[in-house]
């Protein structure tokens, strides 16, 4: 590797909601680093298919299913990656769930759901795996943020109050914990097609729009996430917390692109 303080060799990282989409694409970036690797989510078929394609880059992974709504399940994961590990040096928290209505219709059962699985999802893993990090005096929890952690998305407002309060329970912990070694950061993705979402993006109005204010004029790939993924997960990033790094394309920084 180029720059040794990128490489992951000899960590151990957990990627919650790690068998799909964003989070499948950060799980297989952080092996292809050097670290050992456990994805999981809800589904026991994709928690093996992804342990595979991690073995068979040479690292190391478990087969445990977790569901961030599902306390006990967490603890599960955690008593089971430390029992084989022996450690956690990295958390990932890419679990998430959105969907779309305007906000006069939006039934409260979805609202609490969605803020369920986003927000106190990323709360309880941040708290039974960072506990260990404390106490370890080491660790990286890399939450994933989104852009609507900065800017509203329309007709999706519990989505935009979720992740604008991640970033914020980001920055809580960033500064509670680094006494203790442990960075606190998020990623940012801006708009990267996956298989849940590209019937919504290609080929639509909302498509053309979100394009229209990215001043790449493309979608990102999956792929280009890998190198801020294991920036905020290395030994590089010691001196990071609290930071928020959007891979958006330029979404941000638009104002007018014409």
């Amino acid at each position: 590797m180029p720059y040794p303080g990128l490489d992951l060799a000899g960590k151990v990282a957990v990627v919650i909601g790690g068998t799909s989409g964003i989070g499948r694409a950060l799980a297989h970036a952080l092996a292809e680093a050097g670290a050992d690797v456990v994805a999981t989510g809800r589904r026991p078929e994709r928690v093996a298919a992804v342990a595979g394609e991690i073995e068979a880059l040479g690292r190391r992974s478990l087969r445990v299913n977790a569901d961030v709504t599902d306390e006990p399940s967490l603890h599960d994961l955690f008593r089971a990656t430390l029992g084989a590990f022996g450690k956690v040096d990295i958390l990932v928290n890419s679990a998430g769930r959105t969907a779309r209505a305007p906000t006069l219709e939006v039934d409260e059962t979805d609202w609490h759901a969605i803020l369920e699985t986003n927000l106190t999802g990323t709360l309880r893993a941040c708290r039974i795996f960072g506990r260990h990090m404390v106490e370890r005096r080491f660790g990286r929890i890399i939450n994933i943020a989104s852009l609507a952690s900065f800017v509203a998305l329309y007709e999706v407002a519990a989505y935009n109050a979720s992740k604008a309060a991640v970033a914020a329970l980001t920055k809580s912990l960033a500064i509670e914990w680094a006494r203790f070694g442990v960075c606190v950061n998020a990623l940012a993705p801006g708009v990267f097609p996956t298989a849940l979402n590209a019937s919504l993006l290609e080929g639509t109005e909302r498509g053309r729009e979100l394009l229209l204010r990215t001043p790449m004029q493309r979608f990102g790939r999956l792929e280009e996430l890998a190198g801020a993924m294991v920036f905020l997960a290395s030994d590089a990033a010691s001196y990071v917390t609290g930071h928020l790094l959007a891979v958006d394309g330029g979404f941000l920084a638009s104002g007018v692109n014409q």
